[in-house]
């Protein structure tokens, strides 16, 4: 029980540093949203608000599974993000810059960790 709150708080706040984030350092997240998107500000937004919203809503145990799925949902939707990334040589001009192994380890490892994580904390909503 102990392990599935504190895997909830970090959730919180994980999500919601990175939901206000879009808000404070916009031009670290224009430049990953792939060039073929339109109303690149407003994607920006539009993820900033869906992560804090979706952050707040992970701590109701009553829609926790959905908000947990609806996150599942959102990393499926940045996958384009990371693939666009690592098309740039994963490298962002005045933005981002790692060694292309990164951007596939992030495409490759950490993305399905983040969505394990939170199919994890929704099925504790069961307990």
């Amino acid at each position: 029980m102990l392990k599935s709150k504190c895997s909830v708080y970090i959730l919180f706040f994980f999500y919601l540093a990175a939901g206000v984030n879009h808000f404070i350092n916009p031009s670290f997240y224009l430049p990953l949203i792939p060039d073929y998107l339109p109303y690149h500000p407003t994607i920006n937004i539009i993820s900033g608000i869906a992560e804090i919203i979706l952050a707040i809503a992970i701590h109701f145990r009553a829609i926790r599974k959905v908000t947990a799925y609806l996150l599942i949902l959102m990393l499926v939707a940045f996958i384009p993000s990371h693939i666009y990334f690592i098309q740039e040589g994963s490298c962002i001009q005045s933005g981002l810059c790692v060694a292309e192994w990164i951007g596939w380890a992030r495409l490759l490892v950490i993305h399905p960790l983040l969505i394990y994580w939170a199919l994890m904390v929704g099925k504790s909503a069961d307990k």
